[in-house]
Order: structure tokens, then sequence, then C-alpha cells
């Protein structure tokens, strides 16, 4: 099955999350378009500047990809921003929690 037909345009999602809100935009695109390409053409490197005009870490439904992949039909570009905590020191904090609140109450209990 082939991914996208030669000549035809396409329409493609470029969505950025951020705490706020949700950017998002639609752009057509011939056949054969990167995912560079989508994010030159949706203009989220020129909505946020925060970029400093390098291409941050994307996706296509998330799955991390280069930005020199190609894309289909109906894709959907997703920007990612960068981890807030480390998932495992969060982890690590939420174990060490639950073992306090764990102790704490064997003590009121006694």
């Amino acid at each position: 099955m082939a991914r996208h037909e030669t000549g035809r345009a396409m329409k493609i999602e470029v969505i950025y999350a951020r705490p706020e809100r949700v950017w998002q935009r639609s752009v057509e695109l011939p056949a054969g378009a990167t995912v560079a390409q989508a994010l030159d053409a949706s203009g989220v490197l020129r909505c946020f500047p925060d970029f400093g005009g390098t291409l941050p870490p994307v996706g296509v439904f998330g799955r991390s990809c280069p930005p020199h992949h190609v894309l289909a039909p109906g894709d959907r570009v997703e920007i990612y921003r960068p981890l807030v905590f480390d998932p495992m020191e969060s982890r690590r904090r939420r174990i060490r929690h639950r073992e306090r609140r764990a102790e704490r109450e064997s003590k009121n209990e006694s």
C-alpha cells in the first residue's frame, strides 16, 4: 500500500500543545513533503520565537521522527516541549512520599 500519491496535495495538521493553550494549523503540502516543510508552512517557528529559530523535537502521531521524515496525507505533526520534571526523579519522590505516609499511618494506629 502506497503512503501517498505522487503529484497530489495533502492536508497535514501541525500542533503545539502549550500549558495554557493548544496551537494548531492545517496546511496543504505537495506529496513527498517533509516534517520540516510542514513546520515552515504552518508558521509555528515565527509564532513562537522561543524556539530560537531551531527546530524543536517533533513527531508524527506520537512517534518521534527527524525533520526530513516524509509525511503522508492526514498526518499530524506534533511539536514536543521539554519535560519539566525528570520522570525517574518524580517516581522516586512519589515512592518516598508513600513510604512516609505509611509510616505516619502505622504510628497513628499504635
